[in-house]
């Protein structure tokens, strides 16, 4: 028996719902445009993953 419910998600860059099926394309997007505004913050490093569990201030100084 198919499954009647489908699963709908919020766009992550402008929050409009978007269907989680295999003809929506850009998933979890709504289109290739909220798509490329995700990958331009990503790539200007609005976007950071957080560092944690430095064992010294050393460290720190390297990455940057």
């Amino acid at each position: 028996m198919p499954n009647s419910h489908t699963t709908t998600v919020k766009c992550p860059t402008c929050k409009t719902a978007v269907a989680w099926t295999p003809e929506q394309t850009y998933r979890p997007f709504c289109s290739e445009r909220c798509r490329l505004i995700d990958l331009g913050a990503w790539g200007s490093e609005q976007y950071r993953v957080p560092v944690s569990g430095l064992a010294d201030t050393s460290d720190a100084e390297q990455l940057n």
